[in-house]
């Protein structure tokens, strides 16, 4: 595999290495060349167990070849199945017992992630409330406030946003300037936020304030729990390039929250964020690669049909892609190594941001790629691949009036990959800094 990669990447493709290439792709189709992790036997039994489920309440024919719901079937399929995965006790699986979780194992988190995925079967109810803020409350949440909202957050009865971001906040986050002041039992919270996804309709927001002017701006900063749906608080949508409005602005105006929202204590804020932003980062780390594995599988089979495969550049592009994703998939087996390790040095926390500024400059190569085996005339709504047919479509989410077409949503949205979760330019800053031991990145005029 390394001499072909080599052989192709010359830019000068022979004839020879057009046949190692065809055969590198029957390996990939074939499954080939692919890393295995070893399961202790409670982890597979385990997995037995998952898969009976899953067969079980899943709709019949789910697991044919070219199976496919009508619009009503899907729209009743996902009405039902957040019922049947709180129902089976799937949903926060990972969370301890007596907080309504399965307590599962690690390794046994990775299996239920692995079956769900090799299902292709929706997994989470809330990603903001089971994948962020849940886990940040079980780190660092007192016991009133776990038993507040926990039970909400893996019912679903309680959708959530996340308040960092602002206007002149983005990657410096640490000099927001939100605020909140304490009036007796509650703190009365001014400023805004932007970039707020599914701010529309959310219940609460875990959100970032200052909460002590003439501390250094990252000891000023709390982390309170803020209803959403009280006078004070204006949500306004962001309408993006392909007719989506998930992102918004919102704005907080004499807001309220009670004094017992805080998250692991006054001015303590920033600690308790770059939790929630491990937890995003950090998880998937065995079935992250997956969308891109089955994005490249359907650019292949368009270049063999449609003839691009001949141009060299293409075949090379291709092989870059294969070679990364699978760079991915290796580097989610080191970050699960390390987990289980129970290491937290600065090689994890380094592992951390380069995979996120990995998979994500990564993915915008590829649909760069994806539009030149597909052609410009791709992004026209009636061309390119379904929705069914293309991973990274963001579905159900057109404004009338603004059709978009699969291709079209997947490609502005890798173009936003490398800003959410913490920029790439942030995540060259913490490993160079943090874990290369460069000088900090100079301050400018206002920050001195």
């Amino acid at each position: 595999m390394v001499i072909r990669l080599r052989g192709l990447c010359n830019g000068r493709v022979n004839t020879a290495q057009r046949c190692c290439f065809s055969t590198w792709t029957q390996q990939v189709a074939s499954g080939q060349n692919v890393a295995m992790l070893t399961y202790t036997p409670e982890a597979e039994a385990f997995r037995v167990e998952v898969k009976a489920w899953l067969t079980e309440n899943l709709p019949k024919g789910w697991f044919n070849e070219g199976f496919e719901m009508t619009s009503d079937e899907r729209k009743k399929f996902n009405l039902e199945w957040p019922s049947r995965l709180h129902a089976g006790g799937w949903i926060c699986a990972t969370w301890p017992t007596e907080y309504g979780g399965k307590g599962l194992n690690t390794l046994q988190g990775v299996v239920l992630a692995e079956e769900f995925a090799n299902a292709k079967a929706p997994m989470r109810a809330d990603f903001f409330g089971d994948t962020l803020v849940g886990p940040t409350l079980l780190q660092w949440g007192t016991e009133e406030q776990k038993k507040e909202f926990l039970p909400q957050i893996l019912s679903g009865k309680m959708r959530w946003c996340q308040g960092f971001s602002e206007p002149n906040s983005g990657s410096d986050l640490a000099s927001l300037k939100t605020t909140a002041i304490l009036d007796g039992d509650e703190w009365v919270i001014n400023g805004q936020k932007v970039w707020t996804t599914q701010g529309h309709h959310a219940d609460y927001c875990f959100l970032l304030t200052r909460t002590d002017l003439n501390s250094p701006k990252h000891a000023g900063i709390s982390y309170l729990l803020v209803p959403m749906r009280q006078p004070g608080v204006e949500v306004r949508g962001i309408v993006q390039p392909d007719g989506t409005a998930e992102f918004c602005e919102v704005f907080f105006t004499n807001a309220r929250c009670s004094k017992e929202n805080v998250v692991g204590g006054i001015n303590n804020g920033w600690k308790v964020a770059n939790s929630t932003l491990a937890f995003e980062r950090g998880m998937s780390a065995t079935t992250g690669y997956r969308r891109f594995e089955e994005e490249f599988r359907i650019m292949l089979a368009t270049a063999k049909e449609n003839g691009a495969i001949k141009e060299d550049s293409i075949r090379q592009r291709l092989m870059k892609y294969y070679s990364k994703y699978q760079i991915l998939r290796y580097n989610g087996l080191r970050s699960l190594g390390a987990t289980l390790e129970g290491k937290k040095d600065m090689g994890v926390i380094a592992l951390g941001a380069t995979n996120k500024m990995y998979w994500t400059e990564m993915h915008k190569e590829a649909m760069e790629l994806a539009l030149d085996i597909f052609g410009a005339h791709s992004m026209l709504i009636d061309n390119g691949p379904t929705e069914s047919g293309w991973p990274g479509a963001q579905r159900d989410k057109r404004r009338e009036g603004y059709p978009v077409s699969p291709m079209m949503s997947a490609f502005f949205f890798s173009r936003s990959e490398t800003i959410w979760g913490g920029t790439s330019q942030i995540q060259r800053n913490i490993v160079g800094e943090r874990v290369l031991g460069l000088p900090k990145e100079p301050k400018g005029a206002d920050e001195k």
